[in-house]
């Protein structure tokens, strides 16, 4: 008897009567963090490796505490509204969104934290009621700072002394450019240099304008830092050298894609910084309560490579102040 009922019982445990026997130990709990980006994974995964660096240093482990699902929309309005709608129907705790991700992300909830890294000024779009009290559930970093705008004019100067005409091309659309063009314009007055503005809405009005710059005699053209610029940073260094027409912008993948020179925030420490607001409301605080906040690091990125090219010698007090030189 004493053995059937001992060979009973392990026939038991072997059948899953020990899973039975034993409480089951409790899984962590693992937040989702929903990361999209208008681009394609090559332009903006360096950027998501920062916000990842950004939580490993808050103490996220990916796996055990965080899951990060990336979400690219390869450049296109149609795959961006796709994959806005995916992401928010997938109920994510908290949603990072990049650039033009934010206003359609703002549309589609209320009620899912939004992080935002946006390259215009937030309130005018509609993404916060002020910088100190976003009042709702997006905030993040505006990387708009027109202090910024100014000093690349005056870098402009710097490295062309005797130049007298700028182009200038902006992007009507973008939240911010308002303030941008005042702000070039009081730069430029101030130095004794003519300004003219073209648009580039897009792509194609982008090429249009280039082309217009070839007749004007511009000495210099200064692009504002918009996705649609940054998207064809190649395309303006090959007519930025074929015409002799130096190109400026304010994020340093321009620079890296062979243009002479950017001026503006340091976009890997601001999506390192963004770590910061996703531990915040992970941790219980509300996005309504968190300021958005200005670019606090700034980096001035010197293509030597391109200046040759384009026949610029880059005075040593610019290549002093620089944070890279591309070679």
């Amino acid at each position: 008897m004493q053995t059937n009922a001992r060979r009973t019982l392990l026939a038991a445990l072997g059948a899953g009567g020990l899973a039975a026997a034993f409480p089951a130990v409790a899984q962590p709990t693992r937040s989702r963090i929903a990361w999209t980006s208008p681009t394609k994974a090559a332009d903006g995964s360096l950027f998501l490796e920062e916000l990842r660096r950004g939580l490993r240093e808050l103490g996220y482990v990916e796996g055990r505490n965080i899951v990060i699902e990336a979400q690219w929309g390869e450049d296109s309005p149609e795959r961006i509204a796709a994959m806005v709608a995916k992401v928010v129907a997938s109920r994510p705790d908290v949603i990072v969104a990049q650039g033009a991700t934010a206003p359609p992300m703002r549309r589609a909830t209320a009620t899912i934290p939004v992080v935002f890294g946006y390259s215009g000024d937030p309130v005018a779009a509609g993404l916060v009621q002020s910088l100190s009290r976003p009042g709702g559930n997006l905030t993040g970093i505006s990387f708009l700072a027109l202090d910024l705008v100014g000093k690349r004019i005056e870098l402009v100067r710097e490295v062309l002394p005797g130049a007298k005409r700028i182009a200038v091309v902006a992007q009507p659309q973008h939240p911010g450019d308002e303030g941008e063009r005042r702000a070039s314009q009081a730069a430029a007055s101030a130095l004794g240099l003519v300004i003219e503005y073209y648009e580039s809405r897009n792509s194609a009005q982008l090429m249009e304008a280039l082309a217009a710059i070839e007749k004007s005699g511009s000495d210099a053209v200064v692009m504002f830092p918009v996705q649609n610029i940054i998207l064809n940073r190649e395309r303006i260094a090959a007519w930025a050298l074929k015409h002799r027409v130096p190109a400026v912008s304010g994020w340093a993948q321009f620079a890296e894609g062979g243009n002479l020179m950017s001026y503006g925030p340091n976009l890997r420490e601001a999506s390192r910084r963004l770590a910061f607001y996703v531990d915040r409301i992970l941790t219980g605080a509300r996005p309504a309560d968190l300021p958005v906040e200005l670019p606090t690091q700034v980096e001035l990125v010197v293509n030597l490579r391109a200046a040759r090219a384009l026949g610029v010698t880059v005075p040593q007090a610019v290549l002093l102040r620089a944070h890279r030189v591309i070679e």
